[in-house]
């Protein structure tokens, strides 16, 4: 019997709408609620133990790198409240998670500690223990977080340091290692929920004057620097940035790397690099042996960020400490690549990344080279245009060109601070950055910083680089006295980049944002 057009029109009503009964009784499934915007402040902020201007001090006073930094900068003037914040932001692919920062804010009586401060977000170096937390002062390991706290929020400023997606207790299940667009988003979507925190009332007294700086160190320097191009992209104010010998050129940093300028930690940052570019492209390789030797392949996807120490994935044999390539050249015509001698001075250190049980396939390393000489970058090791290769092929390559910040201008007066012989972020990537700028002629002043170097007459920096000079000379000299035949050479190279280089650029680029 034919339908009735009533019928047929409630029939065709319940086939869009998907409303109708079917008859068991249930109701219809409501639709998930869309997850919180980027830069949503999840829960009440959590304070954490504040520090008055004499405790800091006292902390400060028996860490290393932070007695350097007190040499160079005023004692204290504030104390600390610290706050643990916990906000929305996204992975690579844009996909909801959640991530954690710490906001540092000044306390006290004095004038700096109260009332209407600027804010500086500042991007922490590489670490692969996942329980990691900047926030975290009590902390002995957590000497980043004294020195920032020490050089920013005791002096006046407001502090809001992002852990970064995958570290912390966020909810990403791995870290985007130095994938600019995801760190970026990151970084701005904890200064946004800092903002929320503040005008919430944590930081007794404080509120953000508006004024915005932007810092960070090795990793964090590529971060901060991938933030202020966010930003300004973005339209938002950006009062000066200053980044810290960071990875800037890592198309070029890579082409170096695989020509054999093996930095130090060269395994365990390749292999935290890799795999995370993997998650975020899917395309660096079908399986890791491809990439990996078996040896290691079996768990690498799985073992960084790190419940435990990259001392255990070590002592473990889930990676080697040193070796990155065979000391066996892929083709003949790579010998002198394998490894590298120049620059003269880092030659002991490129030597040190190549022997056997290395982590890479000789076989990718030749594709990668090959790759390099089809399709050169304009910077390494010949300077063309300065700019990163217009169409590499290698799928690591690729990634590295996507993720390299030669690519941009900034219209806010930039510092670039770094050591001209750090062994493992190396410098070339400041002379590169510095050489693309000067090209490009930005619309703000660029400086840039050697703490390695000789002073010039009438250096306003001068006091940084003769402090620099004496501190580098005095682990020389503890090394020798305590056996070193080197000359202190090992000694000197192991703490440049971790403990010697971060107080002095620390104290140059709190000078630098004090005078904008």
């Amino acid at each position: 019997m034919p339908c009735s057009p009533r019928l047929a029109c409630a029939a065709l009503t319940c086939a869009i709408l998907g409303a109708c009964s079917s008859g068991s009784g249930e109701e219809p499934a409501e639709p998930a609620p869309p997850p919180p915007e980027r830069g949503t402040l999840l829960a009440a902020p959590q304070p954490l133990a504040p520090l008055t201007a004499a405790e800091l001090f006292a902390q400060a006073s028996v860490r290393s790198s932070a007695q350097l930094l007190l040499e160079l900068i005023a004692d204290p003037e504030c104390g600390v409240e610290v706050h643990r914040l916990r906000y929305q932001t996204v992975d690579p692919h844009d996909a909801p998670i959640t991530s954690s920062a710490a906001l540092m804010t000044p306390a006290g009586e004095g004038a700096a500690c109260q009332g209407t401060r600027p804010l500086v977000v500042y991007a922490h170096g590489t670490v692969v223990e996942r329980a990691y937390d900047i926030a975290d002062l009590s902390d002995e390991d957590n000497v980043e977080g004294l020195l920032i706290a020490t050089a920013f929020a005791a002096q006046g400023y407001i502090v809001v340091a992002p852990n970064y997606a995958g570290l912390g207790d966020s909810t990403l299940d791995y870290h985007p290692y130095l994938h600019a667009d995801q760190q970026s988003k990151d970084a701005v979507d904890a200064l946004e929920a800092a903002r929320s925190a503040l005008s919430g009332g944590a930081g007794s007294g404080v509120t953000a004057s508006g004024e915005l700086f932007i810092t960070g160190y090795s990793e964090g320097g590529h971060v901060a620097m991938a933030t202020h191009r966010l930003l300004q992209e973005s339209g938002q104010r950006v009062d000066a940035s200053a980044p810290m010998s960071g990875p800037y050129a890592l198309a070029a940093f890579g082409d170096a790397v695989f020509q054999g300028q093996v930095p130090s930690s060269a395994p365990l940052l390749f292999a935290y690099l890799v795999t995370g570019y993997q998650r975020a492209y899917g395309n660096l390789y079908t399986q890791p042996t491809e990439l990996f030797a078996a040896e290691y392949a079996a768990d690498i996807e799985n073992i960084l960020p790190t419940d435990g120490t990259r001392a255990d994935l070590f002592a473990q044999g889930r990676l080697p400490p040193a070796h990155l390539f065979s000391s066996t050249p892929p083709q003949p015509a790579y010998a002198p690549f394998t490894p590298a001698t120049e620059p003269a001075a880092l030659a002991h250190v490129f030597a040190r990344g190549f022997g056997e049980q290395p982590l890479v396939e000789n076989t990718f390393r030749l594709g990668y080279l090959q790759d390099a000489q089809a399709h050169p970058d304009g910077g390494f090791p010949d300077t063309t245009d300065g700019a990163p290769a217009a169409d590499p092929r290698n799928a690591l390559r690729m990634a590295l060109k996507a993720n390299d910040l030669r690519n941009w201008a900034p219209q806010a007066p930039v510092l670039l601070c770094a050591g001209n012989e750090d062994p493992t972020v190396l410098y070339l990537n400041t002379q590169l950055m510095q050489g693309y700028w000067s090209a490009t002629a930005p619309a703000a002043p660029v400086e840039v910083l050697d703490v390695d170097s000789e002073p010039s007459t009438d250096d306003p920096r001068a006091p940084i680089k003769q402090a620099f000079a004496t501190a580098k000379q005095a682990v020389a000299g503890a090394a020798v006295a305590d056996g070193a035949e080197d000359g202190g050479i090992s000694a000197v190279a192991d703490a440049y980049h971790s403990a010697l280089v971060p107080p002095f650029c620390l104290a140059a680029v709190r000078s630098f944002f004090d005078e904008r």
